[in-house]
């Protein structure tokens, strides 16, 4: 896929230096959710309680790097069987293989905005929930960069 042709469809990379940012791993099906609009944690979660503005995505695959981020728009909870963004089948991808949990909180996301350089894995990933700013994430080239600049959470 040509992803230059996107390039001018994309929101400019204009989030505060400053602003508070959290970290996540992502494989591609909650990549793509992201992509629509939402990204679903279990409530347990610290993640869910913490203070953010953005939330950054670490990329699994194809290409084990941190590619782009995205403003919180809200949090809502949403407990299985309940109307909400997730239906069955996101439950069944997003939340089943790694969690038993009826609740999540679902972060609303404004669009993704990629990182004009990725951050590239040279570590084990990203475990967790990493904590730091945009403009750590501007400026580190390496996962191992940006680790030194972070605090990390479940």
């Amino acid at each position: 896929m040509d992803l230059d042709r996107f390039a001018a469809d994309a929101p400019s990379d204009d989030a505060p230096g400053d602003a508070r940012v959290c970290v996540v791993a992502t494989q591609e099906e909650t990549f793509e959710r992201c992509r629509a609009g939402f990204y679903p944690a279990p409530r347990s979660y610290d993640r869910t309680r913490a203070d953010f503005d953005y939330m950054a995505f670490y990329r699994t695959a194809p290409v084990s790097a941190v590619t782009h981020y995205a403003r919180v728009v809200d949090r809502t909870e949403q407990t299985r069987g309940e109307p909400g963004p997730m239906d069955e089948a996101d439950w069944a991808a997003l939340i089943d293989p790694f969690s038993e949990e009826r609740v999540v909180v679902i972060f609303e996301l404004d669009d993704l905005v990629p990182l004009e350089r990725p951050v590239d894995n040279d570590l084990n990933g990203v475990r967790g929930a990493w904590y730091c700013t945009v403009a750590d994430l501007r400026t580190a080239e390496t996962l191992s960069a940006l680790r030194e600049s972070t605090e990390t959470g479940a």
